[in-house]
């Protein structure tokens, strides 16, 4: 029974790590795009969506996907890039530095990042009230699934002197 009990607490530490290991590169990912964004010019992100739309908008005029593409475009405007840009590079930047704490195996980074990610989770419900979209759900069952995971190993941490 001891040993089926530290197989499990071995697969959860893995499964720990793996999470953390795929919410940095996510991050990483996020934080990269931001820059990326801010580096793009909106004229440029609109010329291209009218460059793969023309075609199918030749063929059909009333093309639901080209259309809402163009759309989009055309809502992408030099405050909403510099929105988006200081969005995905904050939300991503945040997310490493916490999650940095942790592999870092500073104590105090799992409380840290459990905050950081129970303050994404509100704005991913808040995001989906707005839009009903299934990626913020996911999203959110995954971030549950890694707060439960981290208040896990925080528990297993070895006790300090006067904590």
């Amino acid at each position: 029974m001891a040993t089926r009990d530290g197989e499990r607490r071995h697969l959860l530490h893995q499964v720990f790590e793996l999470s953390i290991a795929a919410k940095a590169l996510f991050a990483l990912v996020e934080t990269l795009s931001g820059i990326g964004v801010f580096l793009v010019r909106a004229e440029w992100v609109q010329t291209l969506a009218r460059w793969l739309t023309a075609s199918e908008l030749n063929e059909d005029p009333a093309d639901a996907l080209a259309r809402w593409t163009l759309h989009l475009a055309e809502g992408f405007s030099v405050s909403t890039q510099h929105f988006w840009a200081l969005y995905l590079f904050s939300h991503g930047a945040v997310k490493l530095l916490a999650l940095g704490a942790l592999v870092s195996g500073a104590r105090w980074g799992y409380p840290l990042s459990i905050v950081v990610l129970c303050g994404f989770i509100a704005l991913q419900m808040h995001r989906f009230v707005l839009t009903h979209s299934v990626l913020m759900l996911g999203l959110t069952v995954f971030d549950l699934a890694v707060i439960w995971l981290i208040w896990r190993e925080y528990r297993s941490l070895p006790q300090t002197r006067g904590g």
